[in-house]
């Protein structure tokens, strides 16, 4: 890892969160790939095509702030789908680990495994190797739309669809 990278991290994660700089609402979304959770190749402009585009990031598959996460996007999406809502699911964790994680809960969404940080990096998401900042992105027409810095476990599907309720005023 270069030495800017790693101070960044520590920085974000634990003294300055202001020296890091995630994408503002306006910035242009990150135009990448990256593995899915079956290992296939997703480019995030294909998605971003399709509608409304959830990209968040959480610390690590399987633990519990990130498993009530995605099970609160899980447990609205019949909702986020009637609202044209993508989601892409971001963490540190290998393409396998992903895959156990989407088997276990059902998750109905694309999860991205980030193991090199490129992702976190586009999009400017604090972390320390593999494990990453909790922060959403909404994307819509090519840009940043929306942005919580620390995103919720709990509530976060219902966040999304305020987000959105807002946005359609």
């Amino acid at each position: 890892m270069k030495i800017r990278s790693l101070l960044c991290a520590v920085l974000c994660l634990f003294s300055a969160p202001s020296f890091c700089k995630a994408l503002d609402v306006g910035a242009p979304a990150p135009d990448l790939s990256a593995l899915d959770q079956d290992g296939k190749t997703v480019q995030f402009k294909d998605v971003y095509a399709k509608g409304p585009t959830l990209v968040y990031f959480y610390p690590k598959a399987d633990t519990p702030g990130c498993t009530k996460q995605a099970c609160s996007l899980r447990d609205d999406w019949s909702t986020l789908k009637a609202k044209g809502v993508q989601v892409l699911g971001v963490s540190g964790d290998k393409p396998e680990s992903q895959k156990k994680f989407v088997d276990k809960f059902t998750l109905p969404f694309t999860l991205i495994a980030d193991s090199d940080s490129k992702v976190a990096d586009a999009f400017g998401v604090p972390h320390l190797g593999p494990i990453t900042k909790r922060q959403s992105f909404l994307i819509k027409d090519g840009k940043v739309v929306w942005t919580m810095p620390k995103a919720s476990t709990d509530s976060h599907a219902k966040d999304v669809l305020a987000a959105l309720e807002q946005l359609s005023k």
